[in-house]
């Protein structure tokens, strides 16, 4: 897996979580926050912030799942 990769995947989902992508190319999270972050400085994703609900019932969800990122 390589950037484009990364690029082509994001561009046909749209919005996927860090879970999802981790399983998806079978990587590590750390890794991909390095590579999101690459795309996050050239303005092309940007990490989806959490609903003022989230963490306030349950606080069972993991982060990989709660971490959400979107191509625009």
């Amino acid at each position: 897996m390589n950037l484009l990769d990364l690029k082509h995947y994001l561009t046909r989902v749209k919005i996927a979580s860090l879970a999802n992508l981790c399983s998806y190319f079978n990587c590590d999270s750390d890794l991909l926050r390095q590579m999101l972050g690459h795309w996050i400085r050239k303005g092309k994703v940007k990490q989806c912030k959490k609903t003022s609900n989230c963490g306030v019932k349950c606080t069972q969800c993991s982060t990989l799942v709660t971490e959400i990122y979107e191509w625009v």
